[in-house]
């Protein structure tokens, strides 16, 4: 008796049938029926797992985390801003493959601006998870605001990586490079700032309220 071939993980088939589609005749006209058929399957099962056009998108994120996730872990010795490096590289490693794909879709979703806004929450919490993997907190007010900056980064070079045309990479390392070296000396500039406010309100000489010390 034959040995039945098991069948494909069908959301990762409806994800490689979208992204096909996608870098071939672009998002926006594409239908969830077309991605369906591309993918064997029917409305009925695409439906329960994938339920849009974003759900889609998100399941993919998702996939792209995961891959970059079980990697090991950078060194812990490094700096902050090595180990973003090296994760966030990790990530436009696994999306080279699909990169005629993502450039379509960003250029269809920056046409429809709210379904560009519709992915903005996944991409939250996609870099929420890659400053867990760089070992840096995303919680509290200050975590939303790394994950606000780092989004912002990864946008920057995103659009570096869909025109880079080295065959490793180089331009979008560069670019990653200088958008951290940016963030990381800004970020050290309003440290000394803090610092120094800090010293003068603690310093009595120059508290307007109790006036100079005297020896």
């Amino acid at each position: 008796m034959a040995t039945r071939k098991p069948r494909t993980d069908p959301e990762q088939a409806a994800i490689e049938a979208a992204l096909k589609l996608a870098a071939e005749r672009g998002w926006r006209a594409l239908g969830l029926a077309d991605i369906a058929e591309a993918a064997g399957l029917s409305l009925a099962e695409l439906h329960p797992r994938l339920g849009s056009k974003q759900a889609l998108l998100d399941a993919f994120a998702r996939r792209v985390d995961a891959e970059v996730l079980a990697e090991a872990a950078p060194d812990a010795g490094e700096s902050a801003r090595d180990r973003l490096f090296d994760v966030l590289m990790r990530r436009f490693d696994a999306l080279q493959p699909h990169r005629l794909a993502l450039g379509n879709i960003l250029q269809d979703q920056l046409r429809a601006p709210g379904e560009a806004l519709c992915s903005l929450a996944q991409l939250g919490r996609s870099m929420a998870w890659m400053l867990a993997a760089a070992g840096i907190p995303s919680e509290g007010l200050a975590g939303l605001l790394r994950v606000k900056g780092l989004a912002a980064i990864y946008l920057a070079t995103l659009r570096v990586f869909l025109r880079d045309d080295s065959a490793d990479l180089s331009k979008t390392m560069a670019a990653l490079d200088g958008y951290l070296r940016r963030v990381e000396w800004l970020a050290g500039r309003l440290q000394r700032r803090r610092g120094r406010r800090s010293g003068a309100e603690s310093d009595p000489a120059s508290d307007p309220a109790t006036g100079p010390s005297k020896a």
